[in-house]
């Protein structure tokens, strides 16, 4: 097997991404700190938030708004020794997009009113180009305010824009004079749903994690009665899902407060987040590495891994790290209602080392298989033929929901589908935890559970190195022992099989 390296390295990514989590993420709704104007064609933006916001029902006392509070902009004194131009939010729904801006001869599309537009009479100069919208004359909202001479401050007044037309809307403060320069936003703005402050592309994952905190739990009622009962029969194994049946319970459980928390109050709490996120991925790593060694038949074929133990420690410990990064630039602080967009080099890493596991993990099934066929376990084989049924069916799901996914966001580059965006995380929630399922039933405690564990008896002695991911040695046929056994076995009477038969 290649040897990954680099770990290190990942582990120190890991701890400065999770100290500027912890430094920067204590947000509001849409909190501004300073934030800097950037030069786009011929205006000045900065974006000020994303979300999508249903609107109320007409029989119900809940209300949708986005609220400025306390919005207000900072020059340099040395710039302050004139007036400026206007500086204006614009709040619009995405399908208005079209709405905002134009260009006189079909060129470059601007922003601000040029002097060739301003001819024609479409607009005035220095000014944002804005065309009311087809469905409401009243959108987009417009307004700003301007500096005047000698003052470093101009602030907004305090205002509240009543959503009455589901949508994804999206926020911008623009200026187009060119004379304001080192321009700062300060104050944030509140965005509510009838249900409360959570982005509308999360709130229905709130319900969701809910439901599934439900499904682990009666997954663990079902795994721990079974626990209970033949506790004097657990294997090794059978210690390691429980592990994972907790991971999972827990994971679900914060992830729901962590929505709920945000829901309630419009602050995202960071913590709780970090804490959702190390347990999922924790989770998920324990997950693969258990799939792994019952894939090379650890417990049930073999007594012990032998020369890979390291090998599949170091896989695992390098997923957990790259995992973790991922998820935290993912999900600690998110605030604006737009799908994941990790950098790429936070995406690779996980993908390689997922590609990576599925390899490995199947070139030792079919080492474990063709043993126990030789050594004609039945039983064993049936467990094992059904698993790997079952991840086969996995990982085909897996590669066209990848596949969708990519058409989904190629499609969507305005999240104008942000309704059903929720479907793309809890699609993984659900195929994880129904292969979980699958592991419990078939490796549930039982009375005959030791007829799944290894007995060096039966002479299953697998070589070292068989399950490497570069290398299966195949295993000598001409002692005259094998000889002997293959004799005996063709009257279907060896002492191993007659044994085996006895525990069925």
């Amino acid at each position: 097997m290649p040897r990954l390296r680099g770990s290190p390295l990942t582990a120190l990514l890991l701890l400065l991404l999770l100290a500027w989590a912890v430094a920067v993420c204590e947000c509001s709704i849409h909190g501004y700190r300073g934030e800097r104007f950037v030069s786009r064609g011929n205006a000045f933006i900065v974006h000020g938030g994303s979300e999508g916001i249903v609107a109320p029902n007409s029989d119900k006392k809940e209300s949708s708004f986005i609220w400025f509070d306390r919005v207000a902009f900072l020059r340099p004194k040395g710039n302050a020794n004139f007036s400026s131009g206007s500086i204006q939010a614009v709040v619009f729904d995405v399908e208005d997009r079209e709405t905002i801006g134009g260009s006189a001869y079909g060129g470059q599309r601007e922003v601000c009113c040029t002097a060739d537009l301003a001819k024609l009479g479409v607009c005035t100069q220095g000014q944002i180009i804005r065309r009311p919208s087809s469905k409401d004359p009243d959108w987009p909202r417009v307004f700003g305010v301007s500096f005047h001479k000698n003052k470093v401050a101009a602030r907004l007044s305090t205002t509240k824009i009543p959503i009455t037309r589901t949508g994804m809307y999206n926020l911008y403060f623009i200026h187009c004079d060119p004379n304001i320069r080192d321009l700062a936003l300060v104050g944030k703005t509140v965005w509510k749903n009838p249900g409360g402050y959570l982005p509308g592309r999360m709130a229905p994952l709130m319900n969701f994690y809910g439901f599934m905190s439900l499904a682990f739990v009666v997954l663990a009622v079902f795994w721990f009665s079974q626990y209970a009962r033949f506790w004097n029969e657990i294997l090794q194994l059978q210690n390691c899902i429980s592990l994972v049946v907790i991971l999972g319970m827990f994971e679900m459980v914060i992830w729901y407060f962590d929505y709920a928390a945000f829901n309630r109050t419009g602050v995202r709490p960071t913590w709780i987040t970090i804490w959702a996120v190390t347990f999922g991925t924790v989770k998920r790593t324990v997950a693969r590495l258990i799939i792994l060694i019952v894939a090379m038949g650890y417990g049930v074929v073999r007594p012990t891994l032998g020369g890979l133990t390291s090998k599949v420690v170091m896989v695992g410990l390098t997923f957990l790290l790259a995992s973790e990064a991922l998820e935290l630039v993912e999900n600690v602080g998110t605030v604006n209602d737009v799908s994941g967009k990790a950098r790429l080099f936070l995406v690779l890493p996980v993908a390689f080392l997922d590609a990576f596991f599925i390899l490995w993990i199947f070139t030792s099934l079919n080492s474990t298989l063709n043993k126990l066929q030789v050594k004609r376990m039945t039983v064993k084989l049936d467990i094992y033929r059904k698993f790997t049924n079952a991840l086969a069916v996995a990982v085909i799901l897996s590669v066209f929901w990848i596949c969708y996914e990519l058409y989904f966001k190629a499609n969507d580059v305005y999240n104008e589908r942000w309704q059903n965006a929720w479907i793309i995380p809890a699609f993984w929630q659900v195929l994880s935890f129904s292969l979980l399922c699958i592991i419990c039933v078939l490796w549930a405690p039982s009375q005959n559970s030791m007829r799944y564990a290894y007995s060096e008896e039966a002479g299953e002695e697998f070589d070292k190195d068989e399950t490497s991911l570069t290398q299966i040695k195949p295993k000598p046929f001409s002692t005259d022992d094998d000889e002997a056994r293959a004799l005996k076995g063709s009257d279907g009477e060896s002492e191993n099989e007659v044994e085996e038969d006895k525990t069925e």
